[in-house]
């Protein structure tokens, strides 16, 4: 029995790939789904923290070119263009279901800080308690050391999140259904596994490489999240983002995606 239903506080992390159409142009119609069900799920009285990727993808798609930029500078006046309008979308669409939402930017600095994260988590806890749910991305335009070794990629990001902010799952949407034996894409004959017990070689050896062009992470930087989450005390479950509807499913405590288990001490 999974019991997700019984998870008070979750963070969700919405990957490019969920967010945006391969041409990086926002995917207004699953955007507005899931932010439908987010509202719903925070109407129930759970604690939601997002963790959204999509600046760079955005900014990209807004400025019409076919490709993230590789150059610094560029990423980071992309990213910042495109984090204008993912907030700008985020207010407006979770405004129709009367819940309000709040900006936190990141950076590795403050993630190292002692006490740089002691003021995260009590702006966080104020949100939470105001029925506020934030909406947390790096801050990709002036975050120059992530950007240059992708750090970035916001998989760990969310799991460094959710073990800050005190949450009992972490959440993250992705473009595949679950964590796969071998590459679903390259091997039509892939298994799906959908517990992991312990990260074992085998394990990490299954999540192969990279993602999406217009993402940066792929499922090798989904089971470093699991590590930092799980050595946490927090589950983790990776699940398509592609049909909203299944988070209804999923805190239903139906077999959705793959759930890694917390390690218990």
């Amino acid at each position: 029995m999974r019991n997700i239903s019984e998870k008070q506080r979750v963070v969700i992390k919405l990957g490019t790939s969920t967010l945006a159409h391969k041409t990086g142009k926002l995917n207004i119609r699953r955007m507005k789904n899931l932010v439908q069900a987010i509202a719903d799920l925070h109407n129930s009285g759970k604690d939601v923290i997002i963790v959204s990727s999509g600046a760079q993808g955005l900014g990209t798609g807004k400025l019409g070119l076919r490709e993230k930029p590789t150059d610094i500078r560029m990423k980071q006046a992309v990213a910042a263009i495109g984090q204008c309008e993912l907030m700008h979308i985020y207010d407006n669409m979770f405004e129709k279901y009367s819940v309000t939402v709040a900006q936190i930017l990141l950076t590795k600095m403050i993630i190292d800080n002692e006490s740089h994260c002691q003021n995260f988590r009590n702006t966080v806890e104020s949100l939470l308690q105001l029925g506020v749910i934030p909406i947390i991305n790096e801050n990709d335009a002036i975050a120059i050391e992530e950007l240059e070794l992708e750090i970035g990629e916001n998989d760990s990001l969310s799991a460094l999140v959710a073990t800050l902010a005190g949450a009992d799952l972490l959440l993250i949407l992705s473009d595949i259904d679950c964590l796969y034996d071998d590459d679903p894409r390259s091997n039509p004959n892939a298994k799906p596994i959908y517990v992991v017990d312990k990260i074992t070689p085998e394990i990490e050896q299954a999540a192969g490489g990279a993602g999406t062009h217009l993402g940066t992470g792929g499922m090798s930087t989904k089971i470093n999240a699991a590590k930092i989450a799980c050595g946490a005390g927090i589950d983790m479950v990776i699940m398509n983002g592609h049909d909203p509807d299944l988070l209804y499913d999923l805190f239903e405590d139906k077999e959705i995606g793959t759930i890694f288990k917390a390690d218990r001490k």
